[in-house]
């Protein structure tokens, strides 16, 4: 039986190695960001990219979509977009004397939101039921989504015109939040070469297949987790709500998202255990966009993500005083 299970878990960190190097092939120096996207995908969560416009976002998504062999749908979110041109409506086919339902861009297995905060919250408001949930509610009537389901987010800084704050309720759902940033003068010189015949994403492929993606995720949820660790997790984000720099701290969706991924990463790194430095790695990108820092916070330019770090730095790491006492 053990010996299944590793063999399952070797394939499973197979598949995911090959999603990541062929990302990699398109986004040029952001090892860390592609990591993270692998690791929302293997938790079977969702992504929200936020940064300037031109770094990449849109291409980041389209090739993991591509490199998972997932169908892929993209959402223009605009001012007038309405909930029913996400979901889906029902048209009357004159033919027959009955309502059809015309299905929307949301049933596909990876959908792109992209600049997801230019729409209206009413509209916003539409994911809600497909990113928890992973169905669509129309008329009465509940459809499944279909297996994987991922839903990547862009959205430009809020400081933009135009743009909406997410609802909490929103953010909340999302797995984790990546940001990509510039590129460095070695890396951009490397895109202007990559794309100076075809973009890299027109020679990728698909790697996988939706099947392999699902096993994957599947395959996570047997990672072993030991007690100390799921203690460690809930301490760190039972913390963000004590915290006199923050106004809300993290939900326990937060300490369910930070143990998923937390195995996911583990089985990226081909380990069937979960180890403190995974918590640690992922939880400035679980956590950050879960929380609303105090007035204090923000004018002191004090952002999510540091004062997760600096409080993961006060938890004590499981088993580091049995090390300590070794070392006397």
């Amino acid at each position: 039986m053990k010996e299944e299970l590793k063999t399952v878990h070797k394939e499973a960190t197979k598949t995911a190695n090959l999603i990541t190097e062929n990302i990699s092939r398109v986004i040029i120096g952001k090892q860390d960001s592609i990591e993270l996207a692998t690791v929302a995908l293997m938790s079977g969560g969702h992504i929200l990219v936020e940064d300037v416009p031109g770094v990449g976002k849109t291409i980041l998504a389209r090739s993991l979509a591509i490199s998972s062999g997932c169908t892929f749908k993209r959402i223009q979110f605009t001012p007038d977009l309405l909930p029913t041109d996400v979901s889906g409506v029902s048209i009357y086919n004159q033919k027959n004397g009955e309502f059809e339902f015309r299905e929307g861009p949301i049933v596909s297995q990876v959908v792109l939101a992209d600049e997801i905060n230019r729409a209206t919250p009413k509209t916003q408001s539409a994911m809600l039921e497909a990113m928890e949930e992973k169905q669509v509610t129309m008329e009465g009537i509940t459809r499944n989504l279909p297996r994987p389901f991922m839903v990547i987010a862009t959205q430009n800084p809020i400081e933009y015109e135009g743009t909406f704050p997410l609802p909490e309720a929103q953010l909340d759902r999302f797995l984790l939040k990546v940001n990509l940033g510039y590129p460095d003068e070695v890396e951009e010189i490397s895109i202007l070469n990559n794309q100076s015949q075809i973009h890299p994403i027109d020679n990728i492929s698909a790697v996988v297949t939706p099947q392999m993606v699902t096993d994957m995720q599947d395959t996570v949820r047997s990672v072993y987790s030991d007690n100390l660790i799921k203690e460690y997790i809930v301490k760190i984000v039972a913390q963000t709500r004590n915290m006199l720099e923050l106004n809300l701290g993290s939900s326990p969706r937060g300490s369910i998202a930070l143990h998923r991924a937390s195995q996911a990463l583990a089985l990226l790194r081909e380990r069937d255990y979960v180890l403190p430095d995974d918590v640690k790695q992922l939880a400035p990108s679980i956590l950050s966009h879960r929380l609303i820092p105090s007035p204090s916070s923000r004018m002191n330019g004090l952002e999510p993500e540091q004062i997760i770090k600096d409080l993961v730095k006060t938890i004590p790491i499981p088993g580091e005083k049995s090390q300590n006492w070794l070392r006397r």
